[in-house]
């Protein structure tokens, strides 16, 4: 195997080891020891496997590092968020970019729905992988039980 560089989260973290997620393709890489690092943690990174047998992963080169914060806001989607989901079919995804970076995601949930929908969000690797690609710093998630919204806010720092 060859080293590979991209932009990798970090899902798994204890004190000897650690796992990291390419953003981009989904591959999984355990790495044989942990250079500090976190969950959540985005790394622009170089990553290699280790000798002899090749099976754990070790961070040869760091280029960037930030961690991205998931916030389960107690506040409800914007009037434009609310605007959004009321134009589109129960289950859709509304996706808007933002002044500047980052995007707004906005979902219609069904009635009883909302609560467990903005867990599924909030424990969802994908989202940090998504995060991470949009170059995010902050996950914010609001919802709206009353109107079956959900918004998923990707923000940079």
């Amino acid at each position: 195997m060859t080293e590979k560089t991209g932009t990798f989260v970090v899902t798994h973290a204890e004190a000897e080891s650690a796992v990291v997620r390419d953003v981009e393709t989904a591959q999984v890489h355990t790495l044989g020891s942990n250079p500090g690092l976190e969950v959540h943690d985005v790394l622009e990174a170089t990553v290699a496997p280790e000798p002899p047998m090749e099976v754990t992963w070790e961070v040869i080169d760091v280029d960037d590092r930030r961690t991205i914060e998931l916030v389960d806001s107690d506040l409800e989607p914007t009037t434009h968020e609310k605007e959004l989901a009321a134009e589109s079919e129960v289950g859709d995804l509304v996706q808007e970019e933002r002044a500047g970076t980052g995007e707004i995601h906005v979902f219609r949930v069904p009635e009883g729905e909302v609560e467990p929908a903005a867990r599924d969000v909030l424990d969802d690797e994908e989202t940090l992988a998504r995060a991470a690609r949009l170059e995010a710093v902050r996950v914010e998630v609001r919802r709206s039980a009353d109107d079956g919204v959900l918004s998923v806010r990707y923000l940079p720092d």
